[in-house]
């Protein structure tokens, strides 16, 4: 009886304990809520993203792997600015076969391109 009644005791403090903890005692009032880890988007916003940038991204670990969110708004971003890139780059060439069809000859073909 002896036992039974000191395991309950036990017991007793036990709860009390992890119910102060979690519920919070005095003062301080509850614990607060722990921010969740997100990324911290290196990605610049006011340049385009180089080498670099791309070399320096990390994605905060999440229970199963990353998070999805943040690594689909990073895909989403540095798509975005290769698309941008590519429609540049289509409009200089169109630019520059325009400007050899019309008989300008100032224009230097770059390194490595057919003359």
């Amino acid at each position: 009886m002896l036992m039974f009644l000191f395991l309950v005791v036990a017991l007793a403090v036990v709860v009390a304990a992890v119910t102060l903890a979690v519920v919070g005692g005095g003062e301080s009032g509850p614990l607060p809520e722990a921010a969740p880890e997100r990324l911290d988007d290196p990605l610049p916003p006011d340049r385009p993203v180089g080498r670099a940038d791309v070399d320096a991204l990390r994605f905060p670990l999440a229970v199963r792997g990353y998070r999805m969110a943040d690594v689909d708004d990073a895909l989403g971003r540095l798509g975005a600015e290769i698309a941008e890139r590519d429609a540049r780059i289509a409009d200089l060439e169109a630019a520059l076969a325009g400007a050899r069809a019309s008989g300008h000859t100032h224009i230097r073909p770059a390194e490595g391109e057919p003359q």
